[in-house]
């Protein structure tokens, strides 16, 4: 009997180091587990409060923001400079030349071409600098995927659902003179027919002649 209690005994001891033995191994899990979250919602707050400073940052610079000419999205804008000291010669032709390649992701097909959006932006910048309109001479010559941008409302909607967001823009390229040009390889790739892209496209053999050509006859290319 008395074995037999011993025995008992020393298996309850047993059970209860064993217990504790849990418990402070789970009580230390615990505590490293609270440890790491803490740290992780320190360094959490700390992105969101640095990516709301850049932000809040950006809103004021996009608030000054003017559009001089042409009228993209947001980021075509100018911002103002007091004073600046150099200044181009308004007395000579700007004649660019444009590579547009990029095309927008399908998410994003309600918003303008990124490409012709810098095209606007480019020629708001020159136009703000004191460069007369009717001096800036723009070729814009479209290939990959940017050649969507170029497509009639209705072949854009077949594709994306929405109408075309670049039709104002190209528009108003145009009356400043614009000449827009497709590069028929792309478009023999894409599977792009003729009458689906704007009337006023022009259509090259290649991009590649075009870029050549308008920079042996003086055009300072612009790529994305």
């Amino acid at each position: 009997m008395r074995k037999l209690s011993l025995l008992l005994f020393a298996t309850m001891a047993f059970l209860f180091a064993s217990s504790q033995t849990i418990t402070s191994v789970d009580s230390a899990r615990n505590a490293k587990k609270d440890s790491t979250l803490r740290a992780l919602i320190h360094a959490d707050s700390v992105k969101i409060g640095k990516e709301y400073a850049e932000k809040e940052k950006w809103d004021k610079i996009e608030a000054r923001a003017i559009f001089p000419l042409l009228k993209g999205t947001k980021n075509s804008g100018v911002i103002p400079v007091t004073d600046p000291t150099e200044i181009p010669d308004p007395t000579i032709d700007y004649k660019f030349l444009f590579e547009v390649t990029s095309n927008n992701p399908d998410s994003l097909s309600k918003e303008i071409n990124n490409g012709l959006d810098e095209v606007a932006r480019v020629i708001n910048l020159h136009y703000a600098s004191g460069i007369p309109a009717k001096r800036i001479i723009p070729v814009i010559v479209v290939h990959g995927g940017a050649l969507n941008a170029l497509k009639t409302n209705k072949a854009y909607q077949e594709k994306y659902k929405t109408d075309n967001p670049n039709l104002k823009l190209i528009e108003d390229l145009k009356k400043l003179g614009a000449k827009f040009i497709a590069c028929g390889q792309a478009m023999a790739f894409s599977g792009t027919m003729k009458e689906d892209l704007l009337p006023d496209v022009k259509v090259s053999l290649t991009a590649q002649t075009v870029l050549s050509h308008y920079q042996l006859k003086g055009y300072v290319k612009y790529s994305e």
